[in-house]
């Protein structure tokens, strides 16, 4: 690492204790302000902002906080389902319904603990506030993963609306690999539902024998970000690989994304996994990181406060502690610009807020939510 680097480093860790302070940081194409904007936050995994600009961040330990005006609140919402927390597991991702300035309706991935151990869940409730407090009211849990099975790992939980209202969840393999390959389980795989949990009709495997009505696409690894193309609006997912190989993935109705069959990583002992890097029958991903950055989050960024960057699409980094800027033309990634390396720690989610500025989430004991703005120059 540079001392240039390090200075820079030090400098942003110390924003850790000073949230009112700020850090100009230079990239190929802004100036941004890099601000510490609401914590200590207990490994928090995904923020949500509502219309009035108040945000829901979601901590793992199974907490759902609310910031208002940048102060974070000091009770949770209540409400919340009992999760299973543990490894990778517990309070997940939080989404609004599209509909939600008429319904209040909030939608929330989870672990779930059940016979066999735990698997991946989303619960739906409507938010109501007074002031300072919250809760959800009228809670139900909308989908399951089958089956439960052991450990806490590889729980996907990424969510995302499409355009018709229908409801992608993106899931992980539960370390349990071969499964990503079986129609008969969700494990490894990408699942497409109505707002409610129904099945829709238009769905891939629906009336095949031996196969889950709600599987939209599989042989998935962990899929841990996912985001609507905005030139397209098809939906764009990320999944982690094993030692390289994370993907980006433009997931088509009924094809087979090839894990554990096909990788472009190894296994963490150094050992080749499957087949190769390729097999028919078997889509390839637009795009791959080996060695493996670990990301976690994604937005693409329609707004104007950074022109340069309009239609560009930004990644969390995890194993890499930085955030992820791909240039993108069409479906393919021309360029990658790699900031805030190793500076404000684990970058677990990354939004676009709608004032154009850029929410990210740190993944720590004491994470915290971060806004990324236009630097203002003299």
């Amino acid at each position: 690492m540079t001392a240039a680097r390090l200075a820079l480093s030090a400098s942003l860790a110390a924003l850790l204790t000073a949230p009112a302070l700020a850090e100009v940081v230079e990239t190929e194409h802004h100036s941004m302000t890099v601000e510490r904007l609401a914590g200590p936050l207990e490994h928090p995994w995904s923020v949500a902002v509502l219309p009035d600009g108040a945000m829901l961040v979601t901590e793992r330990p199974g907490r759902l906080r609310l910031i208002v005006d940048g102060e974070l609140q000091s009770e949770p919402v209540s409400g919340v389902p009992d999760v299973r927390a543990g490894g990778q597991g517990g309070l997940l991702d939080v989404v609004l319904d599209p509909d939600f300035a008429g319904n209040r309706m909030i939608y929330l991935a989870f672990s779930e603990a059940g016979e066999g151990g735990a698997g991946t869940a989303v619960a739906r409730g409507r938010l109501t506030r007074d002031g300072a407090t919250a809760r959800l009211d009228d809670v139900e849990v909308i989908f399951q993963q089958v089956p439960k099975v052991s450990g806490t790992s590889h729980f996907g939980a990424r969510l995302v609306f499409a355009p018709d209202g229908k409801l992608f969840i993106g899931l992980g393999d539960r370390q349990q690999r071969e499964r990503a390959q079986d129609l008969s389980t969700t494990i490894g795989k990408l699942v497409r539902i109505n707002a409610d949990g129904s099945i829709p009709d238009d769905n891939p495997f629906v009336g095949q024998e031996g196969a889950l009505p709600e599987i939209w696409s599989y042989g998935h690894r962990n899929i841990q970000a996912a985001a609507l193309d905005p030139s397209t609006s098809d939906v764009v997912a990320i999944e982690h690989g094993a030692r390289g190989g994370d993907e980006i993935n433009y997931p088509e109705v009924g094809k087979n994304y090839g894990w554990p069959v096909i990788t472009h990583g190894v296994d963490y002992s150094g050992e080749p996994i499957g087949v190769g890097k390729a097999a028919e029958g078997m889509e390839q991903p637009i795009y791959q990181w080996t060695p493996s950055i670990a990301p976690s989050g994604m937005a693409y960024y329609t707004g104007t406060a950074f022109p340069e960057w309009n239609g560009d699409l930004f990644v969390g980094a995890l194993r890499g502690q930085m955030l992820v800027r791909l240039d993108i033309e069409g479906d393919r990634v021309v360029g990658e610009e790699r900031l805030l390396e190793g500076t404000i720690g684990r970058i677990r989610d990354v939004r676009q807020a709608p004032d154009g500025s850029l929410l990210v989430l740190t993944d720590a004991g004491d994470g915290a939510l971060w806004r990324l703005t236009p630097a203002v120059t003299d």
